[in-house]
């Protein structure tokens, strides 16, 4: 099994309006949470790479989710830029000359490829164009971002099973979509609670709004790490 320190497998989703914002939440939850997702909302908004300094300053892991998707080489341009700011992780959400840039240029940095995202389900994928069960398109990525060079996926707990048994320690996997109860009330769709993602095969798992909306975010964060104490005691 791949190591990882027990506390830093939950990764908390900083998905709010500003950098202020954000800081707040991090403060709020102290050592409830340990490693931190900045996504695209954070991006475009000033102060992103200051509150990312701030972050790795103050001991924490920063999880960059930008889901980089454009040429090859300006993937890898990006990915260069990126290299030595104290991240630990990337996303990439691209085809395979694009994820092999993105591994080609990542250093320190942890590559993870975007398999399907889980808002998706097998509707979307049919307006999409796909002619693949959502199964067999995230392993399908996954081969790929192996075969690339990337350090894991990002993959819904559903899919995660399958993923550990093909590829075991050889790939990542951070698991979104995490809800507490049954999910029926908002976007996404493909989901499973702590338990059953640890369960599955996951490595880290990426909870956002079940923390950020809880009336003591704190509270609702060392609730998640003491279910991952059950599951990995040490």
């Amino acid at each position: 099994m791949i190591h990882v320190p027990r506390r830093q497998r939950l990764i908390v989703a900083l998905d709010v309006p500003t950098a202020a914002q954000a800081r707040e939440l991090v403060e709020r939850l102290g050592p409830g949470a340990s490693t931190y997702k900045l996504g695209l909302e954070l991006f475009t908004v000033p102060g992103y790479f200051e509150l990312v300094d701030w972050l790795v300053k103050s001991g924490h892991q920063v999880f960059a989710d930008l889901k980089l998707f454009d040429i090859p080489e300006t993937v890898a341009r990006a990915v260069a830029n990126l290299r030595g700011r104290g991240l630990t992780f990337l996303t990439v959400h691209g085809n395979q000359a694009m994820m092999q840039a993105a591994a080609k240029e990542k250093g320190e940095l942890k590559i993870l490829a975007v398999t399907a995202l889980t808002s998706l389900d097998r509707g979307d994928l049919d307006d999409f164009g796909f002619s693949v069960d959502v199964e067999r398109l995230v392993l399908s990525r996954a081969r790929r971002a192996m075969e690339a060079g990337c350090d894991g996926v990002i993959s819904s707990g559903l899919e995660a099973q399958r993923l550990k048994s093909e590829f075991h320690d050889r790939l990542l996997v951070v698991t979104p979509g995490i809800r507490p109860v049954e999910n029926r009330a908002d976007d996404q769709k493909r989901t499973v609670d702590v338990a059953q993602a640890f369960a599955n095969g996951a490595d880290y798992i990426v909870v956002g709004r079940p923390i950020r909306q809880a009336a003591d975010p704190r509270a609702a964060a060392e609730a998640i790490q003491a279910t991952i104490a059950t599951i990995f005691p040490a």
